[in-house]
C-alpha cells in the first residue's frame, strides 16, 4: 500500500460548497493556503465576488482581504487543487430519510478532479459509515482510483453555529479524523494551523462521524424534554421559566430553553442517527420520541394562542396575526426547515390572516420557499394576536411596550422564546 505523502508546503484547496460552513472555512484557510471556492450557485458567487454575504457570516472585510480565495463557479477551477473539502448541506426529504443527493453530486464532481496523492476531507454532517459506505465509492468509480493507495479521505465535522460572532470557526474545537494514519496526521495538521481552539484527533472517520451526528441529537433529546415540562408546567398554572431559574440554582443542573427546534442541525442530524440505527435492526426509542415532540411544538403554541384570542372574545375567522421572525433561529436569516412555519400554517387554517415580519430574511427566498409574502411595515392597534417568535435583537429592542401597542385592545401577545418579563405577556413558552 502506498503511504500518504501530500505535506503542508503543497497544498492546494478546493472547497466545495460556500454556505455557512464553506465560506468562513474557506476564507480562514486562504489566510495560509491557496484556497479556490467553488459553489454551482452563479449568483452566490457574484455576490461573493462583489463582497456582500447573504449569509452574514463572514464580514465584507474579511471576504476582501482574502487575498488567497478564488471564488468560481467552473468547476474547471478546481483541478488545481490536491486538498478538496466538502462542505455541502445534508438534509431529509419529506419522509424525514437522509437526502445524501448533495453529497453524492460532491463527490461525483470531485470523482472527477481527483489526481494520485489527492485528498479528499468531508465536513458535512451524515451517520457513522457514510463516508467510507456511501462516498468513497463514488469516489473510486469516477476517478478510476483506488481508495488509500491512490487517494486518500478525512472527516472533520462542522460546528458552525449561524449567528453566534462569539463562536467562530477558528473558536470551536475542531474533530479530525482520516482514512489512514498519515492521512489523519495531516488532515489534524492542516486544521491545527488554523483553528486556534485547537483540534481533537478521532480514531476513524466512523468516530468521528459518530461524534458529530450526536452533538446535536443530544441537544435535540434535551430541549424535547423541556418542552414536555413546559407543556406540563402550563396545564399546572406554574411559570417555567421561574422553575428552570430555581432548578438552575444547583450547580450541575443543565441549562436548556423551550421552543421550537429547526433549522438544519438539530432539526435534522437524529434523522441521519436513527436512520442508520434502524437499518441494522435497532429502533431508537428515545431520540424519535424527542423528535416527536419537538416537530409538534408549533401545534402546540398555536393552540394556545387560540385558547388566549377566544378566552378575550376574538373570533378566530378573519383574526388578524402578526408573527415576529421567520428564521430559524435569532439573528440569523436562515430560514432551512424553520419551524415557525408550523405556526403560520396552523393559525392560518383556523381562518385567521397572518402577517409575517422579519428584517434578517430576505423577502424574495421568504416567498419562493414557503410562499410567504414578508410584512415591511409594523402598525399600531391592527392585530388580535402578536406572537413573538424569533428573539432577533431588533425585536428584543421594540420592548414588549411598543409590541403590545400593535395589538387591540383585547389582543393577545405571546412570547415563544420567552425574552419578555412573564408579567407583560398574555402566554409564553
Amino acid at each position: 500500500m502506498a503511504g500518504f505523502r501530500l505535506s503542508l508546503q503543497d497544498v492546494k484547496i478546493g472547497i466545495i460548497g460556500l454556505g455557512y460552513v464553506g465560506l468562513p472555512l474557506a476564507v480562514e484557510f486562504a489566510r495560509q493556503f491557496p484556497v479556490i471556492g467553488f459553489d454551482i450557485s452563479a449568483s452566490r458567487i457574484d455576490e461573493l465576488k462583489a463582497g456582500r454575504d447573504a449569509s452574514r457570516e463572514v464580514e465584507p472585510g474579511d471576504l476582501k482581504a482574502a487575498s488567497g480565495l478564488t471564488l468560481t463557479n467552473d468547476v474547471s477551477d478546481l483541478s488545481r487543487c490536491n486538498t478538496y473539502i466538502v462542505t455541502v448541506p445534508t438534509p431529509i426529504d419529506k419522509a424525514k430519510n437522509p437526502d445524501l443527493g448533495p453529497l453524492i453530486a460532491a463527490s461525483e464532481l470531485v470523482g472527477g478532479l481527483l489526481e494520485t496523492g489527492d485528498i479528499v476531507i468531508y465536513e458535512s454532517t451524515v451517520y457513522p459509515g457514510a463516508t467510507e459506505e456511501v462516498c468513497v465509492p463514488v469516489l473510486e468509480h469516477d476517478s478510476g482510483l483506488k481508495h488509500n493507495v491512490d487517494f486518500f479521505t478525512g472527516y472533520s465535522p462542522e460546528r458552525i453555529n449561524p449567528g453566534d460572532k462569539a463562536h467562530g470557526v477558528t473558536s470551536i474545537k475542531k474533530v479530525t479524523s482520516g482514512s489512514s494514519e498519515d492521512a489523519a496526521n495531516f488532515v489534524d495538521l492542516l486544521y491545527s494551523s488554523v483553528i486556534v481552539a485547537g483540534t481533537h484527533k478521532a480514531s476513524s472517520i466512523r468516530v468521528a462521524e459518530a461524534a458529530k451526528v450526536i452533538e446535536n441529537t443530544q441537544r435535540d433529546v434535551n430541549i424535547a424534554l423541556i418542552n414536555e415540562l413546559a407543556i406540563i408546567f402550563n396545564k399546572l398554572g406554574i411559570d417555567t421559566q421561574e422553575v428552570l431559574k430555581a432548578a438552575g440554582s444547583k450547580w450541575n443542573f443543565l441549562s436548556f430553553s423551550p421552543g421550537l427546534v429547526g433549522g438544519h442541525c438539530i432539526g435534522v442530524d437524529p434523522y441521519y442517527l436513527t436512520h442508520k440505527a434502524q437499518s441494522i435492526g435497532y429502533h431508537p426509542e428515545m431520540i424519535l420520541a424527542g423528535r416527536r415532540i419537538n416537530d409538534a411544538m408549533g401545534i402546540y403554541v398555536s393552540s394556545q394562542i387560540v385558547k388566549m384570542i377566544t378566552r378575550k372574545g376574538g373570533c378566530l375567522k378573519g383574526a388578524r396575526v402578526l408573527i415576529l421572525g421567520l428564521s430559524f433561529k435569532e439573528n440569523c436569516p436562515d430560514i432551512r426547515n424553520t419551524r415557525v412555519v408550523d405556526i403560520i400554517d396552523e393559525m392560518s387554517s383556523y381562518g385567521a390572516i397572518v402577517d409575517v415580519h422579519d428584517p434578517w430574511v430576505d423577502m424574495e427566498q421568504a416567498k419562493e420557499e414557503y410562499g410567504i409574502k414578508l410584512t415591511t411595515e409594523l402598525e399600531k392597534g391592527k392585530y388580535d394576536a402578536v406572537v413573538l417568535a424569533v428573539a432577533h435583537r431588533e425585536f428584543r429592542d421594540l420592548g414588549a411596550r411598543y409590541l403590545r401597542s400593535l395589538c387591540k385592545p383585547n389582543g393577545v401577545l405571546y412570547d415563544v422564546k420567552s425574552v419578555l418579563d412573564s408579567d407583560s405577556v398574555d402566554g409564553r413558552l
